[in-house]
């Protein structure tokens, strides 16, 4: 997926009957078994097989930083950010990088699946037992999957 087609991917406003649906674009990937989306507002590009310059002194999840044509990007393994177990990566395990608030940042998921229209009332909040404090909430789809939605305002907050 080019940085041009997700870049041209915006809110839109759907009609259904008479009321009008608030829709968004996600892309949605996979994290140890989770489904989670980001809005594609959020997505700059993906990325795979980069180097990676690991730094001291850091948490365990910050896995380095990447030089993205002249610019420093710092990279985030997302699985151990939510509190998951580490895993080797693999031919699927790519980079997501994100501009929050003009701040570039990196994600590794375990791997992309698709771009997909959510109508934003149907997003519900993860109920408190289940609380993660980077998931902003979640839907469930004609297929029962649940996706999660990544907060990426949060994700900056606590990198």
């Amino acid at each position: 997926m080019s940085a041009d087609t997700i870049n041209t991917l915006e809110e839109t406003q759907v009609m259904e009957g008479n009321a009008p649906v608030s829709t968004e674009r996600f892309l949605t990937f996979s994290c140890d078994g989770l489904n989670i989306g980001v809005s594609t507002n959020y997505v700059i590009e993906i990325i795979t097989d980069h180097a990676i310059t690991m730094l001291p002194l850091v948490p365990d999840y910050v896995k380095g930083i990447i030089s993205l044509r002249g610019q420093i990007i710092p990279i985030i393994d997302i699985r151990l950010r939510i509190g998951k177990t580490p895993i080797d990566y693999t031919s699927t395990t790519c980079v997501i990088v994100l501009d929050i608030n003009s701040l570039p940042i990196g994600i590794i998921v375990d791997a992309v699946q698709q771009v997909m229209d959510i109508d934003q009332t149907k997003i519900s909040p993860v109920p408190v037992e289940n609380q993660q404090e980077l998931i902003s909430g979640m839907v469930s789809t004609a297929n029962r999957s649940v996706i999660l939605f990544l907060d990426c305002e949060q994700l900056v907050q606590t990198y």
